[in-house]
């Protein structure tokens, strides 16, 4: 008697039916939510710095994002995983509502105010790099994903992440001190 084949991935199922792809639509337009409030986020940074140190380390970043973001609908547009407005606008408004966040100050920024918002920054590029490795994952059995493609969002996810921390690190000693250590 013949049992059937089982991958040699645990916790690996062939891609199934409608529950799969459903599933699939999903987990990208989450990621494209995530993806929405980041690039927002990174953008109103890189211009509240502009002019300094930080803004010209954190532009380049901030045009990253945005072009993962666009690679991310390209990515759903290749699969035929239609976008939901409702995530997009679910993202736009998160992003919207972590600026009224509490810093200590009513009506201007605080310092740690930058120190939170590179935490966030971090921890969302952190998301996208767990995306692009769940993507790169199956690759295997979605033709239509580049794992070279999928590589290099990969890294350049990494680089993201350690610009961010040195510089969270940064500001974190600028605006706590000796409060930090």
């Amino acid at each position: 008697m013949n049992a059937p084949r089982r991958s040699r991935v645990p916790g690996h199922r062939p891609p199934s039916h409608g529950a799969d792809r459903k599933l699939l639509t999903i987990y990208l337009n989450d990621h494209l939510a995530g993806a929405t409030a980041g690039t927002l986020r990174a953008g109103h940074l890189a211009r509240l710095a502009r002019g300094t140190a930080l803004g010209r380390e954190l532009g380049p970043v901030a045009s990253g994002i945005a072009q993962d973001r666009a690679t991310l609908v390209g990515i759903m547009r290749d699969l035929d995983v239609p976008v939901r407005r409702s995530k997009v606008c679910a993202g736009w408004v998160a992003e919207k509502l972590g600026r009224l966040k509490g810093n200590g100050r009513l009506v201007r920024r605080s310092p740690l105010s930058t120190v939170v918002e590179l935490e966030a920054l971090r921890l969302g590029v952190e998301g996208k790099a767990a995306g692009w490795q769940t993507l790169r994952r199956l690759a295997g059995t979605h033709e239509r994903l580049d794992p070279a493609r999928l590589d290099a969002l990969l890294e350049r996810a990494r680089d993201q992440q350690r610009t961010l921390e040195e510089w969270r690190l940064r500001q974190v000693e600028a605006t706590l001190g000796e409060e930090a250590g």
